[in-house]
């Protein structure tokens, strides 16, 4: 891969000089109705620019302008151009024509006059600038690419490692609910087992997938509700209000830990009962998603945190959530009345 990298670099070079030198070439044949002068004069000229750039970009700069030796630099660059100017001058009279300066508007009969001097001079500084312009604009690029290619995976990375904390702490939480029927030899122990079949299935197959669509979403969120319902029998009540088209999509296992930490960590109603409201509505292309329960005695929140890693699952989806849609996205969580209450709101992928 790094062969055929340098491989297009040098085919970008050759075709960078060939076409300066036809254009430079065609450009003062016409100027001066003489095309064979032209090319033999950059012929001549073009292998000094050629020297002048690459020791300029490839020694010049990496060796003293990057260790910030600013003036060493500076002076380096102009001892260089003005050599090799004399040198461009000297061949230019010995290979080309001995007529000096036929640019100049004047007669020029001083081979080495300061204006000829300063206008070959100036010449070469202007390629060596052009090129030096060229190379930083690329290598920018480059590095905008790259830092982007590694926020990338970095996201990616990071989105993959919180599934992978999401997964282990949802299957602990509903294990949990299977050991407690098994121990109890229930009836109900082999319908949970189905359904926890189903979870799994989502869970380690479509939880790959970047986005899934909110009808599998809605789905997911109903069946563990009924396998918690089924551990805690008539003391969960659960008002799962759907309004709108469940079209579009949505990143999976992005909204099921909100509905997890409240049937796990909520508190008991007055009624002694767990009640749980949630409401999922579509509108204009965005899911508004809420979530209420009640806020368990302190006490109790501290010590049901110590046994069970609270908040673990609640705390990598809002990590998610910031990864995945930045500032696209509104979650309010508030404590009221007793009661604690997630408002989340988020854009649909079509």
């Amino acid at each position: 891969m790094n062969r055929i990298k340098q491989h297009r670099e040098v085919i970008g070079h050759i075709i960078f000089w060939v076409g300066y030198f036809s254009f430079n070439s065609i450009r003062w044949g016409h100027y001066f109705g003489d095309y064979a002068y032209s090319i033999k004069s950059n012929l001549v000229e073009f292998p000094i620019h050629i020297f002048l750039c690459y020791f300029n970009l490839y020694w010049l700069v990496p060796r003293i302008l990057s260790k910030k030796r600013f003036a060493l630099y500076v002076f380096a660059l102009i001892f260089s151009v003005l050599f090799m100017s004399l040198v461009r001058i000297v061949l230019n009279y010995l290979l080309v024509t001995t007529n000096i300066w036929p640019e100049s508007a004047f007669e020029e009969t001083n081979l080495f006059g300061l204006s000829y001097i300063i206008s070959v001079f100036v010449g070469e500084l202007y390629i060596v600038g052009v090129t030096a312009a060229i190379k930083l604009t690329i290598d920018r690029v480059r590095e905008r690419d790259a830092q982007r290619e590694l926020e990338k995976n970095s996201l990616e990375t990071e989105l993959a490692y919180l599934k992978s904390q999401i997964q282990p702490h949802f299957f602990f939480n509903t294990l949990n609910s299977l050991y407690a029927l098994t121990l109890e030899k229930s009836e109900l122990a082999p319908n949970t087992i189905l359904k926890l079949s189903n979870l799994m299935s989502f869970v380690i197959y479509r939880a790959k997938a970047d986005v899934v669509s909110l009808m599998e979403t809605v789905t997911h969120m109903k069946n563990f509700i009924e396998l918690e319902k089924i551990r805690f029998g008539s003391k969960l009540n659960v008002d799962f209000e759907i309004s709108g088209e469940l079209d579009g999509k949505i990143p999976p296992l992005i909204l099921s830990p909100f509905v997890e930490n409240s049937i796990k960590h909520g508190g008991i109603s007055p009624e002694g009962t767990i009640d749980i409201d949630i409401r999922l509505h579509v509108q204009e292309n965005q899911v508004i998603f809420e979530v209420e329960n009640w806020l368990k005695d302190y006490q109790d929140s501290k010590e049901n945190e110590r046994l069970n890693g609270e908040g673990i699952g609640l705390e990598n989806t809002i990590r998610r959530l910031k990864l995945l849609y930045k500032n696209q996205y509104q979650l309010n969580i508030s404590e009221d009345n007793q009661k604690y209450l997630v408002h989340l709101v988020l854009p649909l992928n079509e």
